[in-house]
């Protein structure tokens, strides 16, 4: 876990952007223009490293309506989310707990993680996809869960699917990036996944086997990872922790990773997914390094006490319910 220690001003941008893969959508004031990418031994960009989203925190996934097509906060926009983020870190480096002590050292002017479609929110559902949103109970109104089904893939400690697991969330936004000639390993601190993607030209596995982080494969374009996955079953949703409308099996992720600056790659995702959304979309963030991060133990799993708890309440709420309608009827 990592205590943050200062914010980091940056300069004013321009406050547009045409969206191009690969296009460096963070700020580069804190980028070296003399610094060049290093090289592993077998010749390819180095991203090994321990980073994290951390920098991201407080910046919304979806575009406020308001901002329109305003892709980076002004002056002024971002001289307040600066002071927020300076009065949140001395409040947690007064009090933090291990698990609420997390906070990034840099601030930048993203107003929203998804960068296109240019308006920064998710594109409209299709039909099926409707259907699926208009099925599923508003916020709080959830019935009790009838079996572990009826949890999340992350409540149950199962997966919190690629994109959920580099979005950032409350605390364990690390990951650590290692290489061979024939592979990239990506290990997520949370839920402690780690995606092998190969880039040695295998194609992807056969359209039978699918898996909750599906098959990834890699290539090189230039000094860009470009990493494709297919072979999803399709449960997990875009969104914090891998929340939101569950995708279909049909998506397909295309991640970017750069490596821009030795304390900072950036990351792009496209999902395309013609079961539940009209048109694909992008998100992009950088991840960065943040002084004393480490990669710690998450030592979680669908048998721990949390689930049979939630499970048991639900029960002890049914069996109350019960007791008192038929007292009523008495």
């Amino acid at each position: 876990m990592n205590r943050a220690f200062a914010i980091l001003s940056l300069g004013l941008l321009t406050l547009a952007a045409i969206h191009t893969p690969g296009t460096s959508f963070a700020q580069d004031e804190d980028i070296d223009p003399n610094w060049t990418v290093p090289r592993t031994p077998w010749g390819h960009p180095d991203l090994t490293g321990t980073f994290s989203s951390d920098d991201m925190r407080g910046v919304p996934l979806q575009r406020p309506e308001e901002l329109g097509d305003r892709l980076y906060l002004t002056d002024e926009e971002f001289a307040e989310r600066q002071e927020r983020n300076d009065a949140e870190v001395a409040r947690l480096d007064e009090g933090g707990t291990p698990f609420l002590s997390e906070r990034g050292i840099r601030s930048y002017r993203q107003t929203s993680l998804i960068v296109d479609p240019p308006n920064g929110r998710f594109p409209a559902l299709t039909p099926e996809g409707e259907a699926v949103a208009a099925s599923r109970p508003a916020r709080g109104e959830a019935p009790p869960p009838a079996t572990w089904l009826d949890l999340r893939l992350y409540d149950r400690c199962i997966t919190r699917g690629v994109v959920g697991s580099v979005l950032p969330v409350i605390y364990g936004n690390g990951l650590r990036i290692f290489q061979t000639p024939d592979a990239v390993v990506i290990n997520h601190e949370m839920v402690h996944e780690a995606r092998i993607i190969h880039l040695d030209g295998r194609p992807h596995v056969d359209d039978a086997i699918r898996s909750f982080m599906g098959d990834p494969v890699g290539r090189w374009d230039g000094d860009t990872l470009v990493v494709e996955t297919t072979n999803f079953r399709g449960e997990t949703g875009i969104g914090l922790n891998g929340g939101g409308l569950p995708t279909t099996p049909e998506i397909t992720l295309t991640e970017r990773f750069t490596r821009v600056a030795e304390h900072r790659i950036d990351y792009e995702v496209t999902v395309n997914d013609p079961g539940l959304y009209t048109a694909p979309f992008t998100i992009a963030l950088p991840i960065t390094n943040q002084p004393g991060y480490r990669v710690l133990p998450y030592e979680c799993h669908e048998g721990n006490h949390a689930l049979a708890n939630i499970l048991s309440a639900a029960r002890a709420e049914e069996a109350a319910a019960a007791e008192e309608g038929g007292a009523e009827g008495d």
